[in-house]
């Protein structure tokens, strides 16, 4: 490998600087040395940027007569669950190693994994070591010398390796041989065997036997199959990954159970049919409130009292845009609503009941999408239904035509609605039901303020409020 070809990978993959890069350049350049003074494998490994994963960026072999590795890896991806070692080396800044790993050949290996650091202390890349395990001292029936990485040893510093084993994994790994006999099975796995046949011994017989659902596993022949399963009420994803181990073929079964996240899954889905329903009977009832009040309406009522019900009609309209909004969307579990919507909803309907047909709305929202949850929406609708009753009813008095503007706009992590209106203007604030409706609400409920903009014209109004986990944005 050319020094060049380090050089554009760890550029490329990672966001390693260029004296991190120049660092490994000079490791690397030392491999083939040490690869020939331990006759064993090198690899230099670095996590990608902005995935989960590592990438071989330098290699060195040593030269024996069978080799490892019959390609280049350089540029391979390594995944974790393949090559757990290098990811805890990573993860805890220290030595790991793993007696039994796999290669992409299939041939088994031990593997020893080292930080490697720059001058700031921050951990750049793994240099990792790979030498053959000789199987040929190794018992084919004992399962603690199987050619996969079931039984590996964490080793820190000054002190003895540690076992973490997969007994301690709580999906099944099973492996069996190449007549699809069991050789071995961590706890969970024989819980799973022995539930589901009813056995306490099976290291004998066929797996796909005694769990006729397994065969359609087996079928796949040499390929790695996923299987989603349900037996008796419970669900299992189940993952065969075929190996091989000299001649024979060996089998591994990873097996997990789904049975409670289906349960919860169900659990969730009730409880979302269940608020649903409320959220219709909530809209039914505000709809029932509403008839009642026109009804009410149809009698001789003064000026006075019939603005008073219909400013009540919009307050009660306003909310139920809200239930309404919801109701519509069928993947809306979260409750989402959209503001925009939700304003021109709110908008439209008011001045289509307001006897005020010259008066135009314009909405302006900067590509910006606003989102919050029922509660917060509610108050929204209720504000936005205040201020737009004021400029309905005060801003244009002897006009023949008028103009609304509502327009939202994103301020860093701040949402500013503003209402306006080219009125006759406000000449001074006056004590209201209506603003301290609009001042409870934005204070209380939405954590903001509220202002009124001097304006040559007409009379312009503010709502600021940050944003938050029940309020939230989506940028086109």
């Amino acid at each position: 490998m050319s020094l060049s070809n380090i050089q554009s990978l760890c550029r490329k993959y990672t966001n390693l600087s260029a004296t991190d890069i120049e660092k490994l350049k000079e490791i690397e350049a030392t491999l083939s040395y040490y690869a020939e003074l331990t006759d064993c494998y090198m690899f230099i490994d670095c996590m990608l940027e902005n995935l989960p994963h590592a990438i071989v960026v330098a290699e060195a072999f040593p030269k024996t007569e069978s080799g490892l590795y019959e390609k280049s890896v350089i540029g391979k991806f390594v995944f974790e669950s393949f090559e757990p070692a290098v990811f805890s080396a990573f993860r805890n800044k220290e030595k790991s190693s793993i007696t039994r790993a796999i290669t992409q050949e299939g041939i088994t290996v031990e593997q020893n994994v080292v930080p490697l650091f720059n001058n700031q202390q921050q951990i750049i890349a793994v240099l990792i070591q790979e030498k053959k395990v000789d199987m040929q001292t190794t018992p084919k029936d004992d399962f603690r010398h199987m050619p996969f990485a079931l039984i590996e040893h964490i080793v820190e510093p000054n002190s003895q390796p540690i076992p973490v084993v997969s007994d301690l994994l709580v999906e099944s790994i099973i492996l069996t041989n190449h007549e699809n006999k069991v050789i071995y099975s961590n706890p969970a796995g024989y819980r799973f065997i022995s539930e589901l046949s009813g056995l306490e011994r099976f290291d004998n017989v066929a797996l796909n036997k005694i769990l006729p659902f397994l065969q359609e596993v087996y079928d796949k022949g040499d390929d790695v199959f996923f299987l989603e399963i349900t037996i008796d009420r419970k669900t299992f994803i189940v993952k065969k990954i075929p190996i091989r181990d000299q001649n024979d073929k060996v089998t591994l079964l990873i097996i997990h159970d789904l049975t409670e996240l289906k349960l919860k899954e169900n659990e969730l889905m009730m409880k979302t049919f269940a608020i649903r329903e409320i959220h219709h009977r909530v809209k039914n009832n505000l709809q029932t409130v509403t008839s009642l009040l026109r009804l009410q309406m149809r009698n001789d009522l003064s000026a006075s009292s019939a603005s008073a019900f219909q400013e009540a009609l919009n307050r009660i309209y306003s909310i139920s845009s809200v239930y309404e909004l919801i109701l519509e969307n069928d993947d809306n579990a979260e409750e989402k609503v959209d503001v925009i919507a939700l304003s021109k909803k709110i908008g439209h309907k008011m001045v289509g009941t307001s006897n005020t047909s010259f008066i135009q709305l314009s909405f302006h929202h900067d590509n910006v999408q606003l989102f919050c949850h029922s509660k917060k929406a509610v108050s929204l609708a209720l504000i936005i239904c205040e201020l737009l009753q004021n400029a309905l009813k005060y801003a244009f008095i002897g006009r023949e035509e008028g103009t609304i503007d509502i327009q939202f706009q994103q301020e860093a992590s701040t949402i500013s609605l503003r209402i306006s209106d080219n009125g006759v203007g406000m000449q001074e604030v006056k004590a209201s039901f209506g603003m301290e409706i609009i001042t409870r609400l934005v204070e209380y409920d939405l954590a903001g303020t509220f202002s009124i903009i001097p304006s040559e014209q007409g009379t312009h109004t503010q709502i600021q409020f940050p944003v938050s986990e029940e309020v939230f944005i989506l940028n086109d």
